[in-house]
C-alpha cells in the first residue's frame, strides 16, 4: 500500500491554494512553478479536484480557488476524489491470484488487518482538514501525536 502521485501532488496543489487565504486564486502556471510539478499534471489534478467539488475555476481573470474554506475541506474527501481508499471491499476480488475467487475468501486474517489499517487511516483523515496542513512540520507532528495510539508512535519515527 502506498499513496499515489495523484494524491501527493493533488494535496500539494490544494495546500498552495489554501495558503492564498479565503478567496485567493492561482493559475496553473503559478502552482506548477511553486510546486515543481508540470503544468499538464497540475491541470489534470485541478480538473479532477474541480469535478469533485474541492476547487472551482474562475472565469475571466482565470485561476483556481478552493470551493469552500480550508477548514471545511477534510482530507478524507480529498483523497476519495484523488484516488480512493487503500483498502475497500473490492480489494479481495481484484487480488484473487489465478483463481476466480480468493482462496482465503472465507477465513482471512489479512482482510481483518487491512480493514483495521483502513479504519485507522479513515479516522485520521476524517479529523484532518486542509487548514490543519497549513502549519509547519513540527506543529503537525504535535497535532498527529495528539491523535493518540498508533499515530503517535508513527509521528515519532
Amino acid at each position: 500500500m502506498k499513496l499515489t502521485a495523484h494524491e501527493e501532488y493533488g494535496l500539494r496543489c490544494l495546500i498552495r491554494l489554501a495558503q492564498e487565504g479565503p478567496g485567493g486564486r492561482l493559475t496553473i502556471p503559478e502552482i506548477s512553478t511553486t510546486e515543481g510539478v508540470s503544468e499538464a499534471y497540475v491541470a489534470k489534478l485541478l480538473r479532477i479536484l474541480r469535478l469533485g467539488g474541492i476547487v472551482k475555476a474562475a472565469r475571466g481573470a482565470g485561476g483556481y480557488s478552493l470551493a469552500r474554506p480550508a477548514g471545511q475541506i477534510f482530507l478524507s474527501d480529498v483523497l476519495a476524489v484523488l484516488g480512493g481508499r487503500l483498502f475497500d471491499d473490492t480489494f479481495c476480488e481484484a487480488h484473487s491470484g489465478q483463481m476466480q475467487t480468493c482462496v482465503r475468501s472465507v477465513d482471512c486474517s489479512l482482510r481483518v488487518l487491512w480493514r483495521s489499517v483502513q479504519a485507522a487511516v479513515d479516522g485520521v483523515l476524517r479529523r484532518t482538514t486542509l487548514e490543519d496542513l497549513l502549519c509547519g512540520e513540527e506543529r503537525m507532528t504535535g497535532w498527529v501525536t495528539g491523535l493518540g495510539g498508533f499515530t503517535a508512535q508513527v509521528a515519532r519515527q
